[in-house]
């Protein structure tokens, strides 16, 4: 009797645990079988995500336009804007009073320039390629008339006339028509009455690519004086590096340029004489009082010395 009460209870728990394992292992198969796919879809979409993001990007950036003039960029008479300049610069660099350069370009804002515009730097109607090069010595050419006698006797070779008739009369003189006048010349180094712009020594003489012109020293306050007739074309201190500034334009050809002024004592568009006194030195933008001279011929900086009197 005893034997046959454990036995039931025996199968009962070997069943229990068949169950329990049948059980388990029905839970943990759906599972693994649902997460592989859920685990790809997702990294799927994020690919897809992170290849779309690139395209999106693209699509919505706004081309930007090409800087105004370009068309007319490396042609003769027009200035391509580089870092840095202003339509003053340009006026310097070109020869050109800045704003003949805003009415030329109708710039409605001088001081919204862009790198890469492209301005005219010669009046609308001028051919740029005889402004930008006229002959070296125009003076040399000589245009006078050769004096030339009249031949005493016709070659050998030419025909021999026929003997003249009574009634025929001698063929008229021929008169040479007079000689042209040489061509009008235009101010150059030997025309223009240049004087020095200040009555202290050269400290930096002129050096092609280092200094674009004379440095002058002095007192604050020394004068300065106009070195030719002319016109101010710039009055101010908007080109960096030259701290107060004149510009004088003489003619078609040569302009001047005084900085580092302590005052300025003319204003635009103002008539000036050779000689009469224009500013008063200073360092303005300089660590020392100066007068920075310079020459500039078709806006292009030569050596203010050459030209300049002798001491």
């Amino acid at each position: 009797m005893h034997v046959l009460q454990k036995k039931p209870w025996h199968a009962l728990r070997v069943a229990a645990m068949v169950v329990a394992v049948l059980v388990v292992s029905g839970c943990a198969s759906p599972a693994s079988r649902r997460a592989a796919p859920v685990e790809d879809r997702s990294a799927t979409s994020a690919a897809a995500t992170r290849a779309a993001i690139p395209v999106a990007a693209a699509a919505s950036e706004p081309v930007k336009p090409p800087p105004p003039g370009i068309e007319n960029a490396g042609k003769p008479g027009y200035y391509t804007v580089k870092p840095g300049d202003t339509v003053i610069r340009i006026g310097l660099e070109s020869g050109q009073n800045w704003r003949d350069i805003v009415r030329w370009n109708n710039l409605e804002n001088p001081n919204l320039i862009e790198v890469g515009q492209v301005v005219r730097v010669v009046p609308p109607g001028v051919d740029p390629t005889v402004a930008s090069a006229r002959p070296v010595a125009p003076a040399k050419v000589e245009t006078r008339s050769l004096d030339v006698k009249p031949v005493a006797a016709a070659p050998a070779s030419a025909p021999v006339p026929a003997a003249p008739t009574p009634a025929s009369a001698p063929p008229p003189a021929v008169v040479a028509p007079p000689p042209s006048p040489p061509p009008a010349r235009e101010a150059d180094e030997d025309s223009m009455n240049w004087m020095w712009p200040a009555a202290g020594a050269v400290v930096t003489p002129f050096e092609e690519g280092r200094s674009k012109g004379l440095v002058i020293g002095g007192k604050a306050g020394d004068p300065v004086y106009a070195a030719a007739d002319g016109r101010v074309v710039y009055a101010g201190s908007g080109l960096r590096g030259y701290g107060n500034l004149l510009i004088v334009k003489h003619n078609a050809t040569y302009l001047t340029a005084y900085a580092h002024n302590q005052t300025l004592l003319v204003k635009e568009d103002q008539n000036v004489k050779r000689g009469q006194k224009i500013a008063e030195m200073g360092s303005t933008d300089a660590d020392r009082v100066q007068l920075h001279f310079e020459i500039r011929k078709q806006g292009k900086p030569i050596d203010p010395a050459r030209l300049l009197p002798p001491r």
